[in-house]
């Protein structure tokens, strides 16, 4: 007679002759600081529950070629303690480890679910939601290059980059060594144009910013992952095309190959021109030039649309929960950033069209922060322009933006205030009317 199967969740101490039908998830292999090597993995039942495992240097020959990612095991006899991993990678509070006894065999089991990945939401970090000692699963797109230290003697390689979610939250994430390296292979690419979307397993969360760990990170950038290519596909349209910029100061860092300076991927692809020859643009067209913020251009829709939770699209009635067409079901709608500004350059002026994800980076805070925030003072008025948006006005920047002259308007892609890279723009660049 065979003996039944048990269920992770009800692993505990009590004995070793413990019997799981698993699927390993995920393997690693770990290498302290005396060169001992030791395997962990992490294991999941049909039930979704899983469990770290340790398998010890003294059985790592016998297991080491026959474990294999994504396949599935009965596992009969296994020792089990306290976890007390310094990195956690799941909630069991129970950690598995193999005995002299421990058996494998494979097995097809159909009722497990593909590999799968448990992403840690970018507003949980930013609000200190985060366990100190647990590893999570990050994903996200590069929105900018902060910092690039390259590997000379004394110091290791590290990438500092903003990664950006669907919902329009960021964080900072440094990516170590080879991780680094590998973003930088891939980056410096020419073939590899537009947006980056970045997948970190394992990923170490302090205060508002992730790394990846020393052991176990998996680094996965623009692969054919449904994980990816679902990101990749709601990300909005201008976005999907762009691909991130360096900034100043990590171009100042950096003594490595790219091809192109942040200020030559700012312009890529782009006609430069001052703001007095956007009245004769005729189509819709893709331009760069140099302005400086004057004064709101009042709508009637006041400073803010309502959206979607995930992505940038509008909703059909923000009295409503709705499915969007990315496939988030919102219950409540959020504000987002839609703000019209006239800009000018010596006697020209133009209105251009800011978006969340811009006004959001200057401002420092979300609209729907900003609009709770207005609401909680007593003003629920859309109209009334709050006193925060002035941060919005007098500032020169280098803006890469849509002009649309059915509309009289350009609508904002990328811009950047920082001194130097609006200067470079504006001397090597454009080319003022004669």
């Amino acid at each position: 007679m065979s003996r039944k199967v048990d269920s992770v969740k009800d692993i505990n101490d009590s004995k070793e002759t413990w019997r799981l039908a698993v699927q390993i998830m995920d393997v690693w292999s770990v290498v302290n600081n005396k060169g001992i090597e030791h395997l962990e993995m992490i294991v999941m039942d049909s039930l979704g529950d899983r469990i770290q495992v340790l398998i010890r240097h003294d059985h790592l020959l016998k297991w080491k070629e026959v474990i294999k990612e994504n396949m599935t095991y009965i596992i009969n006899n296994d020792s089990v303690y306290n976890n007390d991993f310094q990195w956690k990678v799941c909630d069991h509070s129970k950690k598995i480890v193999f005995l002299g006894g421990t058996t494998m065999k494979t097995i097809e089991l159909q009722n497990i679910s593909p590999k799968g990945y448990f992403f840690k939401d970018f507003g949980e970090i930013l609000q200190g939601k985060c366990k100190t000692d647990r590893l999570e699963d990050i994903i996200g797109a590069v929105s900018e290059i902060n910092h690039i230290q390259s590997n000379t003697p004394g110091k290791k390689v590290v990438v500092s980059i903003v990664l950006k979610d669907l919902k329009g939250n960021c964080i900072n994430c440094n990516l170590w060594e080879i991780y680094g390296s590998k973003f930088l292979a891939y980056y410096n690419d020419p073939k590899n144009n537009g947006a980056i979307v970045i997948l970190l397993t394992h990923a170490m969360v302090k205060d508002d910013q992730v790394s990846n760990a020393w052991s176990g990170s998996k680094l996965l950038i623009n692969e054919d992952i449904p994980e990816i290519q679902d990101f990749m596909s709601k990300l909005p349209t201008n976005e999907q095309k762009e691909k991130p910029t360096q900034s100043a100061k990590s171009l100042s860092n950096w003594s490595g190959g790219s091809q192109y300076s942040p200020v030559k991927r700012f312009v890529h692809n782009a006609k430069c021109m001052s703001l007095s020859q956007f009245c004769k643009i005729k189509h819709e067209t893709l331009c760069v030039t140099v302005s400086t913020t004057l004064k709101f251009a009042v709508s009637k829709y006041g400073w803010f649309y309502y959206g979607c939770t995930r992505c940038s699209s509008k909703t059909p009635n923000p009295e409503k929960a709705y499915e969007c067409s990315c496939g988030q079901k919102v219950e409540q709608p959020i504000p987002r950033y839609k703000i019209e500004i006239y800009v000018s350059n010596g006697e020209s002026k133009y209105r251009f069209v800011f978006w969340d994800s811009e006004c959001a980076a200057i401002l420092g805070m979300t609209a729907e922060f900003m609009h709770n925030s207005m609401v909680e003072n007593g003003e629920d008025d859309p109209m009334v322009y709050p006193d925060e948006l002035e941060m919005l006005l007098n500032k020169k920047m280098a803006f890469r933006v849509k002009v649309q002259p059915t509309f009289s308007q350009a609508s904002v892609w990328k811009l950047c205030d920082d001194e130097a890279f609006v200067k470079e723009i504006e001397n090597d660049y454009i080319v003022e009317d004669v």
